[in-house]
């Protein structure tokens, strides 16, 4: 396959026009021009038509979409909730858990590892993405306060014996997560300081033990204070810390972006949707572990009013983001690609668009509205 006339976003900077050619799911070329001076004969070639492609985006916090959820543990949520994030550009995505018991979030981890890989139409499973048990009562948000938890011992051994958690949020400072942050980190699990009333002084502990991500950034955490800057000051402020941030307008308004991207630049943001099984749904109310929430204003609210996930999809929240900050898309890509492969050690075959990579490729409008989407060199959505 060859992808001509574009504008292709490679990890020094755009090629206007540009071209890639890829073979047998890989990126095998990436040059300047409308097309390779010397085509393949019988070639499928692809006239982007001046469109924006570059690196697929990566997911890495996803409860659901579609009317589906990661919790629902049945076979049949991870397929439709894949598909659907692939037409919003999505070439890779985390399956992300809620705090649960520990029976239904085992069968969730047990339906994600048996769907590791590409899923037919849709967006790849990397793993599995952990939000809890192991989290503060104090900045639960929307998760069930009954079954927050501290660390437990064969509980965890449990849960990593899947083979699939590729991340988990924590928090760090409580006493019962003692030397939490050094097993996961030891046996390969991304750590993130998430629901965390941590200070400062615990943030920076945390990074020291193995800590490199942020969750949600501002949302279920100690924020900022000018003489105790908090688990937020500390995400702004700690060079070692990436920020995942839901960038939907509600979460985090307009101007915080603005001072993330002030403060993290292109490197250290990586942009995630926290979406819910009623992203992509109509208004109205839904049912999630027989608790009633309503979609109203672009997220999920409890009945006591407290926002439980997101509806928007991952292309919004990066239009949203450019436009709070006056990037162009080249500019802010790596938010929504690269930084979210590195956080996960995945960088070595995706998040980027160049020769030796997987072919996870999105392709953009001039207005950011997806195109279409190629997943291991096979296109599964294109809107022309």
């Amino acid at each position: 396959m060859l992808l001509t006339n574009g504008r292709i976003v490679t990890p020094t900077g755009s090629l206007d026009p540009g071209w890639a050619r890829i073979d047998d799911g890989v990126i095998t070329a990436v040059g300047a021009g409308v097309r390779p001076a010397e085509p393949a004969t019988g070639e499928e070639e692809i006239d982007l038509g001046g469109r924006w492609a570059g690196p697929g985006f990566i997911d890495i916090h996803v409860h659901g979409g579609a009317g589906y959820e990661v919790m629902d543990g049945d076979d049949a949520c991870l397929p439709p909730i894949a598909v659907f994030f692939a037409q919003h550009g999505v070439t890779s995505f985390l399956p992300t858990t809620y705090t649960a018991s520990r029976a239904d979030t085992l069968r969730a981890l047990e339906v994600i590892a048996a769907h590791q890989g590409p899923i037919d139409g849709g967006a790849k499973v990397l793993g599995a993405h952990m939000e809890g048990p192991y989290l503060n009562p104090a900045r639960k948000g929307g998760q069930s306060e009954q079954y927050l938890r501290g660390a437990e011992r064969d509980e965890l051994e449990a849960f990593l014996a899947t083979g699939v958690v590729r991340l988990m949020a924590v928090a760090p400072e409580l006493e019962a997560n003692a030397g939490l942050v050094e097993e996961l980190s030891a046996r390969g699990v991304v750590v993130s300081a998430g629901h965390t009333d941590a200070t400062y002084a615990d943030m920076a502990s945390a990074v020291e033990r193995g800590t490199s991500l942020v969750t949600h950034l501002f949302n279920g955490m100690r924020g900022i204070h000018h003489r105790e800057p908090g688990a937020a000051g500390a995400a702004l402020a700690l060079d070692e810390l990436r920020c995942e941030l839901i960038a939907d307008g509600v979460h985090v308004s307009p101007a915080a972006m603005r001072l993330v991207w002030r403060a993290k630049g292109p490197r250290g943001v990586v942009l995630v949707t926290d979406a819910g099984k009623a992203a992509g749904m109509p208004v109205g109310i839904y049912e999630r572990a027989g608790r009633t929430l309503e979609v109203r204003g672009g997220v999920m609210h409890l009945p006591d009013g407290t926002i439980s996930s997101s509806v928007q999809t991952l292309d919004t929240g990066f239009r949203n983001f450019c436009a709070a900050n006056s990037l162009s898309f080249d500019e802010a890509w790596d938010c929504v690609s690269r930084n979210a492969a590195e956080a996960l050690g995945v960088a070595d075959r995706t998040g980027t668009l160049e020769a030796g990579k997987d072919a996870d490729i999105t392709v953009l409008d001039t207005e950011g509205q997806v195109c279409a989407t190629i997943v291991a060199g096979r296109v599964v959505h294109r809107t022309w």
